[in-house]
């Protein structure tokens, strides 16, 4: 009896499987064979999450169709293939696709409960509220304090340079990034500079590291989140949460009872903590964050402001280092802005620097830090010229990496050539050709400030030194395949002289 029991169950396993397997083919979308237990995520612990979804690019982008099917475990996802498709859910048909699908828990794991992952009416609400914290005039009250980190930057660049210059470049542009967020952000000395060991930076580290169980952990909670809710899952690790909680408590109880306004992040939170204000047409209240939802939306801005500068800086320098042409170009346009400003760098002058923002596009298109983005399908959405209607609940991927690397968008995508950037070349290329801060109501609240501190960040390096290849960098990088950003395996070494 027992032995047709399992046989039963099995054979009703089966066939969930094969019925979920057929999802596309019943719907004559074009798809990539799956294998169970994985889906299209087979060998995740080994390639990076950008190479697998670049791999089901590459099968379905000749199929003429707007989208392809693929599946994260036994669940489908329309693969975005065609970038007005794209320009549909991004911008168009917001409506119907303004949830990123991204997991978090409230009550397990409240630090996770940020912008990001919000949805609906409350990200909304909470949107509109936390927009004037990017504004061009807070952008310039900031200016100051990026530079004078920066300057303090020079100085260890400066050091290392006289003790030899070999240096893991990855590392230190995320010293110099954790200082610039943790003071704009959080309004503390993180002092990670001149202590590599700094608190904040080692839990800055740490919540970007992820074991191999860790990633699959974190993998299944977006597949599946309503189970891994009910089950209270966790994706955050304790020690950081813990640690960002206790930092966030502290800087207001400070704050508020010595009356200290800086008119940075923090201090517009702490104001939405103490509103009243409450839309007379909706329940939700717009102000008055808890103190779980403030700590969340501070871990974030921390997390992305210094990861993804980090990154885009360092692939940069990696690149030029290569081709000291380009590096002598845009240390060249460093140069004569600055002549035209006395020597002072400031927001003008950076926002000048052309060849400067061209390098760091160059590096965001091929080294896109989030390779790719996701969206829910918040109601039934028909695809016209395809007769198929993408279901409630329906996950919808953009492959930013693969349509980065697409030769139709960009010819010889391997190839660094910061010309692409030019008014004439982007100009000529369609809209949503180039993502690396997304696109459309859910752009990355924090785009302008990452430009700013990496435009900051390598005018300084380019004024003051020299980039060439270490003998420990890898000519070919290899991606770390359990990092959520598109980090090198081993870190990027670089040599540097001083000029």
């Amino acid at each position: 009896m027992l032995f047709y029991l399992i046989l039963l169950a099995v054979s009703l396993g089966f066939y969930v499987v094969g019925r979920r397997y057929a999802y596309w083919k019943n719907r004559n979308v074009p798809y990539v064979e799956p294998s169970f237990p994985f889906g299209n995520l087979s060998g995740m612990s080994k390639r990076h999450m950008a190479l697998l979804a670049q791999d089901s690019y590459r099968q379905l982008k000749d199929c003429g169709k707007k989208f392809g099917g693929i599946f994260f475990f036994i669940n489908p996802v329309a693969l975005i293939l065609d970038l007005d498709f794209a320009k549909d859910v991004f911008i168009k048909d917001f409506q119907y696709f303004h949830d990123r699908g991204v997991y978090s828990n409230e009550k397990a794991d409240p630090i996770t409960t940020h912008l990001v992952s919000m949805e609906g009416i409350k990200w909304k609400n909470l949107r509109t509220k936390l927009t004037p914290t990017f504004t061009t005039g807070k952008m310039k009250m900031m200016f100051p304090t990026i530079t004078a980190v920066a300057e303090e930057f020079r100085k260890c660049m400066l050091v290392e340079a006289q003790n030899g210059g070999e240096v893991e470049m990855k590392e230190f542009l995320s010293r110099f990034t954790t200082d610039v967020i943790g003071t704009c952000a959080f309004g503390l000395e993180c002092n990670s500079l001149k202590d590599p060991e700094a608190k904040f930076r080692q839990m800055g580290k740490k919540a970007l590291t992820m074991t191999p169980m860790g990633f699959i952990r974190r993998i299944f909670s977006v597949t599946f989140r309503d189970l891994s809710r009910a089950l209270g899952v966790r994706i955050s690790d304790p020690e950081v949460s813990d640690f960002f909680m206790n930092a966030v408590r502290e800087t207001i109880e400070y704050r508020e009872r010595n009356k200290i306004n800086r008119n940075d992040f923090m201090d517009l939170l702490i104001k939405l903590k103490n509103a009243e204000s409450i839309d007379e047409n909706n329940t939700e209240q717009l102000g008055r964050l808890t103190f779980n939802e403030i700590a969340a939306q501070a871990f974030v801005f921390f997390l992305a402001g210094f990861e993804t500068s980090s990154t885009a800086m360092s692939y940069c320098l990696y690149e030029l280092a290569q081709n000291q042409e380009l590096q002598d170009k845009a240390r060249s346009n460093v140069e004569s802005v600055l002549a035209k400003y006395d020597g002072a760098m400031t927001y003008e002058a950076v926002h000048e620097m052309r060849s400067i923002e061209n390098c760091i596009n160059e590096s965001l298109r091929k080294y896109p830090p989030i390779p790719n983005i996701l969206r829910d399908t918040t109601k039934d959405y028909h695809v016209s010229g395809m007769n198929v209607t993408l279901e409630k609940g329906n996950r919808v991927l953009l492959p930013v990496y693969a349509i980065h690397h697409d030769a139709r968008y960009y010819p010889d995508p391997e190839r660094f050539d910061p010309e692409r950037f030019s008014p004439e070349q982007t100009a000529q290329r369609h809209s949503m050709a180039f993502l690396p801060f997304g696109e459309g109501p859910r752009v990355c609240i924090g785009m302008r400030f990452g430009m700013m501190q990496a435009r900051v960040g390598l005018a300084y390096l380019l004024q003051n030194f020299r980039f060439k290849l270490s003998p420990k960098t890898p000519r070919e990088l290899q991606l770390n395949a359990s990092s959520s950003v598109l980090a090198s395996q081993g870190g990027l070494w670089l040599h540097i002289e001083t000029l």
